[in-house]
């Protein structure tokens, strides 16, 4: 046994039992995107298949008597080939479309069995490329653009360093199908091989990276939220039950009607502060004139003025609360006669709230530093864009007043209830 096939027989079963663990590891994580861990489980057991019957197509070229079984297996490994790089594919988009090039790829290297179209294996062994013998590579040279443009779009929208994981992929296994194109290398076990062997792995990182991405996401936004719910609710709760309790001496009727009110704040909101998903525009409403007239009745000096003139969205849970909240904490208290304006109407493709004050104002530049006296507006920013592409911005002037303005995009169920 000499050195080349020792270092033959070492490769092989390097690639066999990467192929082999990654396939136990992909079966047992429980994290990936279930029909994503199919497609890539699927492809492991194909790139496996591959190196096995490479390997046998190079023993059936040292026997004559085996010629059939090395056309069947060349044809085999011309055929699998595309198809690894369209469940790479599948793995971005659920386009079918690249199979299209996977059957004709197929159907082209099928005509080996009875011409030679595309390839054939003489009498004495001997490999012959036929017209349509560069097809696979062709093909596959289509399939890894496709999967170049897919992931170039990918990072568009994310943003994201590991989005182009995909197009290294393809890039490597680009150039080693070059490799073996260009026959500068004689080697019993091609490099285009060793490249599905790579991208498998990678392909396995990128999803799990992935994964990991959208799990710290969710553990941030699930901590905003709870540091927000933590600091709204207990001092808005306590100085309620404070002024309830005062007023049950001095005004036994109008802690009643207060109380009345902070019972049906409770009832009808309490239960949907805690959730990370959109409501209607009504009951954030409802949240927030509640809110506003127990403020009122803590301060009479206080005037809210509404003008709504839309009200047909779904936007975060306390967005609107928290804004007047602000407001009415850190504006219009100190004022002897405070006002605030919420107006809300449709305006270019977008649902816009606006909360003016004629408060303190303050130093907008701050805002963006500040970790503790606005940090619900840097968190209701967050959430508008985060659930639904929202966006806030802030314009203040001392001693005039401030203005919150939140834009949430118009949907398509928007406009068609519009048109009814």
């Amino acid at each position: 046994m000499n050195i080349t096939l020792h270092s033959l027989i070492a490769l092989n079963l390097s690639l066999l039992l990467q192929l082999l663990c990654l396939a136990v590891v992909i079966f047992i994580d429980k994290y990936i995107n279930k029909d994503k861990r199919k497609i890539l489980l699927q492809n492991v057991i194909l790139i496996f298949s591959i190196v096995i019957v490479t390997q046998f197509e190079t023993f059936c070229q040292e026997d004559n008597s085996m010629v059939f079984m090395r056309l069947i297996s060349s044809m085999y490994c011309y055929i699998v080939r595309p198809v690894v790089i369209v469940l790479f594919i599948r793995l971005l988009t659920e386009d079918k479309r690249p199979w299209i090039l996977a059957i004709i790829n197929l159907m082209v290297y099928s005509t080996a069995l009875y011409s030679d179209l595309s390839f054939t294996i003489t009498k004495d062994n001997h490999f012959s490329r036929g017209p349509l013998g560069y097809t696979c590579h062709i093909v596959s040279g289509i399939l890894l653009v496709w999967l170049v443009v897919l992931s170039v779009k990918e990072y568009k929208n994310e943003k994201k360093i590991i989005s182009v994981i995909p197009a290294v992929i393809a890039c490597i296994i680009a150039i080693c199908v070059g490799f073996d194109v260009s026959g500068m290398f004689d080697t019993s076990i091609s490099f285009q091989t060793v490249a599905l062997v790579t991208g498998a792995l990678f392909y396995y990182f990128w999803l799990h990276l992935q994964f990991i991405k959208k799990h710290d996401k969710a553990l941030e936004d699930e901590k905003r939220i709870e540091i927000m719910m933590s600091q709204i609710q207990p001092h808005f709760l306590f100085n309620t039950l404070s002024t309830i309790q005062a007023l049950c001496l001095t005004d036994p009727k109008k802690a009643f009607a207060l109380a009345e009110k902070f019972g049906r704040y409770l009832r009808i909101n309490i239960g949907a502060l805690d959730k990370n998903e959109l409501i209607p525009f009504e009951k954030e409403f409802e949240h927030t004139r509640v809110y506003s007239e127990i403020e009122i009745t803590r301060f009479p000096n206080i005037r809210i003025d509404y003008d709504i003139e839309d009200d047909n969205f779904e936007l975060p849970a306390l967005t609107l609360q928290p804004i007047v909240e602000n407001a009415i904490r850190h504006g219009v208290r100190i004022r002897k006669a405070g006002s605030i304006w919420i107006t809300v109407k449709t305006e270019s493709g977008f649902h816009v709230i606006t909360v003016r004050d004629n408060g303190k104002g303050f130093d907008v530049e701050k805002l963006k530093t500040s970790e503790e006296e606005h940090f619900g507006l840097k968190t209701i920013k967050d959430r508008l864009n985060t659930l639904c592409g929202g966006e806030l911005t802030v314009e203040s002037v001392i001693d005039v007043g401030t203005t919150v303005t939140v834009k949430i995009p118009c949907m398509e169920k928007d406009d068609e209830s519009d048109l009814r």
